[in-house]
């Protein structure tokens, strides 16, 4: 990864977290309901947030892996910057246990914001753009990489675009799978949600998550294992999917 400054011992975010002005940190803590300017809330961090480790994983990936095409490069980094990522990197890190404990807001509502998912992902995203602003990008994007180096190495191990897959498989039949919502249940922050996919005139698969696009990557994923389980068995080679073939020696997918 390139270097703009000279490099700290701290790549682990929380510890960045942990330097962090405390009126800065009070700010990537506070969820705009709490506050009368929306201004005084992460939201502006948030924004931030998002396009550094946006670059953070860009730059990693192109240096990384310099004969990777475009396209894979852009489902990988879009898996491991995705809301669901996030989250698990929040949890992670400890994310919810700073907001139960240094959030500015009432026990209540610090608990409610720590058990919501799209609050410990927006946070997280808060505190990255608030030690970019701190720290700089050259040890943020160390920490970020440090963070997100389990859903890097997912993203290059598995088929994590699930939906891509699934429509590139069929396009191959002329068939469109199509998805819906089929059942919505718990408190407002904490939302859990189940779809389904169709095509051919019935149900191939059903998957859950805390947002429907999760729902529907699970759905998906359901979806390919039903069709690879009543693929012939092969005669000379495995059958491969289009994104397979298309992944040649030294590509992101390698080892998948």
């Amino acid at each position: 990864m390139r270097c703009d400054s000279p490099i700290a011992e701290e790549t682990k975010l929380m510890d960045l977290v942990n330097l962090l002005p405390p009126d800065l940190l009070m700010q990537a803590l506070t969820h705009s309901s709490w506050v009368m300017q929306r201004t005084d809330s992460y939201e502006r961090l948030e924004f931030l947030g998002d396009s550094v480790l946006g670059l953070a994983i860009a730059d990693l990936l192109y240096e990384r892996y310099p004969e990777a095409e475009e396209g894979k490069l852009a489902r990988v980094k879009a898996f491991v910057v995705s809301r669901s990522s996030c989250v698990q990197v929040a949890r992670k890190i400890g994310i919810d246990t700073l907001i139960l404990e240094k959030s500015p807001t009432t026990l209540q509502k610090r608990k409610e914001a720590a058990e919501n998912a799209s609050i410990l992902g927006n946070m997280l995203e808060g505190l990255i753009g608030a030690s970019f602003l701190a720290h700089g990008f050259s040890r943020t994007a160390l920490a970020v990489v440090d963070s997100f180096e389990e859903q890097i190495r997912f993203a290059l191990k598995e088929h994590v675009d699930y939906k891509t897959t699934l429509q590139e498989v069929l396009a191959t039949q002329g068939v469109q799978p199509s998805y819906r919502l089929v059942a919505e249940e718990g408190p407002p922050h904490a939302r859990h949600f189940t779809s389904e996919v169709m095509f051919t005139g019935k149900s191939w698969g059903r998957g859950s998550g805390t947002t429907i696009k999760m729902s529907e990557q699970e759905a998906a994923k359901v979806a390919l294992s039903a069709l690879r389980a009543k693929q012939p068995a092969s005669r000379s080679e495995p059958a491969h999917t289009p994104s397979e073939k298309r992944a040649g020696k030294g590509s992101v997918s390698g080892s998948s």
